[in-house]
């Protein structure tokens, strides 16, 4: 089992940055892939960002890609979203997932989730 919690949310004028973190538990964390998805009200749940526990594979949505940075620090068991040059359109509740499998992570159908972190970007 593994439990996600996420933090570093707040309000940032746009152009500005934020840095999210999860913090996982489980002894087997450094070997679950992750995600950040984000969701805005009234819409569909969306994936940002994945990586994979071995590194190597690396997933940007088109929206976010060369502004958004997913990294992670398995002996802290934390995986980071560095958000650079903030947009409106960025928006939304952000959440974390894990899962052992990639392919799930990249599907949307993660076995854990984060409660989310509220992101608002100014214009």
């Amino acid at each position: 089992q593994v439990q996600l919690v996420e933090s570093g949310g707040g309000l940032v004028q746009a152009g500005g940055s934020l840095r999210l973190s999860c913090a996982g538990s489980g002894r087997t964390f450094s070997r679950y892939a992750m995600g950040w998805f984000r969701q805005a009200p009234g819409k569909e749940r969306e994936l940002v960002a994945a990586n994979r526990w071995s590194g190597g594979s690396t997933y940007y949505a088109d929206s976010v890609k060369g502004r958004f940075t997913i990294s992670r620090d398995n002996a802290k068991n934390t995986v980071y979203l560095q958000m650079n040059s903030l947009k409106p359109e960025d928006t939304g509740v952000y959440y974390c997932a894990a899962d052992p499998t990639f392919s799930d992570v990249l599907a949307g159908t993660s076995d854990y989730w984060g409660q989310g972190t509220q992101v608002t970007v100014s214009s």
